[in-house]
């Protein structure tokens, strides 16, 4: 069997894997990357970016139809293919993925597509596409292996019409009708996309919110616009196993608050959860430690149980987001190398591309009282923006939280336009410890949505201009 060596070896070429592998070639390390399939992972192939081109599809569609008019825009007969779009979804990631491919060749990683599991701490056998065996020697590991999506009892995927996220990511024709079993952030994004296109869909969640673990304040102002997309949400409810009919479609039991109610539908998205990429791995020989859920633990330096071996993205736990783990894996590179690098931001922002969009950093005014903190907070509605109301996209507001003694900035909550765009400020301001007064102080372009967080700062501190101030300045 053949034997390489190599100073780093990345299993997973995602967007932590990926990273990491062109920042430790930077380094000067010499770099093997092996990815078992899809170069990108899940954020390029199945996440991140089919998602969005979806919903930028969906999206232009819905406004042609229903809101240009308004602008004295009239289009008549506008319709779409999706075949189309789907081909040109597939455009993009491809694109994409061959971007990645330039820079791991301009960075000299060698790329190999292949299964790997360990032989011991420091050895790994890979089984290449093409059928090549061998051995791989590395003084360090990153294991960047992402997590795959948790089926439910009675739910058999196929990915044709029980799907997951792939599935739906990929329908040649439109569902008749579409039930989402989980209302999260996949549930969410892609039962608007489809709502959009004229899918009824059917959201269904265990718990009593949609969006769970996200500030309630902004999803009961979403599900005001979900509800006006036609979409019908069910909380608190269990979805039984479907029940296939000779139609052809799925017949689905809800225990509901208000007893069972019974759905007909034509496809169904699975959207439960992530379990950890581990299996296969043959961890057991690699003395790294896993939890019951497949997540490998790490430390700020993200390493495992085993020093030379790290881990990054997905499969060390949630929260599940690409930017989270191509950091994770830019640092685990650079402490490979030797810099003092590690895990400890302030915050981790999140954005959910739904309509409108909702994005937050920091701490929510409910999660800041409860760590102690003496709180004031401001909003700011982007129905008094006039860049909001020119983009007929006045729905929403922007929420600052901050320490009352001190101003100090503690979070940020967005829900509206571009809202994904507008978090990275306030996450900025928190990682450099600014205050409300910072915020309201600097110059904002006129007319901008930016403005609408320097107005709730502002408004925090009762000095807003475009609104009645609430809180009173002492």
């Amino acid at each position: 069997m053949e034997i390489q060596e190599t100073d780093v070896l990345i299993i997973g070429g995602g967007p932590g894997g990926y990273p990491a592998s062109i920042r430790a070639a930077q380094l000067g390390k010499k770099v093997i990357l092996v990815e078992k399939e899809y170069l990108g992972g899940e954020c390029l192939n199945w996440g991140c970016i089919p998602s969005k081109a979806l919903i930028s599809a969906a999206g232009c569609y819905y406004r042609l139809i229903h809101e240009a008019e308004e602008m004295g825009i009239s289009v008549k007969e506008a319709s779409f293919d999706v075949k189309k779009i789907q081909a040109w979804k597939n455009s993009v990631q491809i694109r994409l993925i061959n971007g990645i491919k330039q820079l791991l060749k301009g960075n000299n990683v060698e790329l190999i597509i292949g299964t790997a599991s360990f032989i011991s701490p420091s050895s790994v056998l890979v089984l290449s596409t093409s059928g090549t065996e061998f051995q791989i020697n590395a003084k360090n590991i990153i294991i960047a292996t992402g997590a795959n999506f948790i089926s439910l009892p009675g739910f058999i995927i196929d990915e044709e019409t029980i799907v997951t996220a792939k599935g739906a990511l990929n329908f040649e024709k439109l569902p008749r009708s579409l039930c989402i079993i989980g209302g999260g952030v996949i549930g969410i994004e892609l039962g608007s996309v489809y709502a959009k296109l004229g899918v009824p869909v059917s959201i269904i969640e265990l718990l009593p919110e949609i969006l769970p673990g996200v500030d309630p304040l902004l999803t009961r102002t979403l599900k005001m616009r979900l509800k006006k997309l036609g979409i019908s949400i069910y909380t608190s409810s269990r979805a039984k196993p479907p029940k296939r009919l000779e139609t052809g479609e799925y017949e689905i039991i809800i225990d509901t608050k208000k007893g069972e109610q019974v759905l007909r539908v034509d496809k169904i998205l699975v959207a439960v959860g992530k379990r950890g990429t581990t299996t296969g791995l043959k961890l057991e020989n690699s003395n790294v430690l896993v939890d019951n859920k497949g997540f490998i633990q790490v430390n700020k330096r993200q390493q495992t149980s085993q020093n030379s071996i790290y881990a990054v993205g997905d499969c060390t736990g949630p929260p599940f987001l690409a930017h989270r783990a191509t950091k994770q894996g830019i640092i685990a590179a650079e402490v490979i190398a030797g810099l003092d690098s590690k895990f400890d931001f302030k915050s981790i922002p999140s954005a959910i591309f739904t309509d409108p969009e909702i994005s937050f950093t920091g701490l929510s005014e409910t999660e800041a009282i409860e760590a102690g903190y003496d709180v004031i907070s401001g909003k700011a509605s982007f129905g008094a923006s006039g860049r909001a109301i020119t983009h007929q996209s006045d729905f929403g507001f922007v929420k600052v939280v901050g320490e009352k003694n001190t101003g100090q900035l503690l979070g940020v909550q967005i829900i509206g336009p571009n809202a994904s765009d507008l978090i990275s400020e306030a996450t900025l301001g928190l990682e450099l410890g600014a205050t409300l007064e910072d915020l309201g102080y600097v110059i904002h372009p006129h007319p901008t949505l930016p403005e609408m967080i320097m107005e709730a700062a502002e408004a925090a501190l009762g000095k807003a201009i475009h609104q009645i101030n609430i809180q009173k300045r002492d």
